[in-house]
């Protein structure tokens, strides 16, 4: 089985052209707003290799604590390609209006949800918008203001 960073470049590269560029850059940032992450990869298959989600590049690294009282390993901050553009994800908020209120209004042509902030392409969305967002994911969650 290829290395993390192997299949991170393939999935990268397996895009589009535009899309592949648009997703290289936002690798790049990141990892440059937080050099020393945790990279991982989701293939978006489930334990019997059904495809159930979009693949997704993850960065950083969390104990999520579900209300159940079960927890699970997981990354800080996500990006995905899908059919409409690309997703960010920004995991482990405890408010699920915190993006949508501290970003949705200015970040331009996006849906934010309570961790996911979905666009076409860069060109929509106000670039250092999107950056403060990821930059807000990275910090510890004991620190977020979330």
């Amino acid at each position: 089985m290829a290395n993390v960073l192997e299949q991170i470049n393939a999935y990268i590269e397996s895009q589009p052209a535009a899309k592949r560029d648009e997703m290289k850059a936002l690798h790049s940032a990141i990892v440059s707003f937080f050099p020393d992450c945790r990279l991982s990869f989701l293939d978006g298959k489930d334990d019997r290799g059904r495809i159930v989600t979009n693949p997704n590049i993850g960065y950083g690294h969390q104990t999520m604590n579900y209300a159940d009282g079960k927890t699970r390993d997981f990354y800080q901050i996500g990006m995905s390609a899908n059919t409409g553009g690309i997703s960010i994800y920004i995991m482990g908020l405890k408010d699920k209006n915190y993006l949508s209120e501290k970003f949705g209004k200015s970040i331009g042509k996006a849906n934010v949800t309570g961790y996911c902030i979905k666009f076409k392409k860069l060109s929509d969305i106000n670039r250092e918008v999107l950056d403060a967002a990821i930059r807000s994911g990275i910090r510890k969650p004991s620190t977020r203001q979330d």
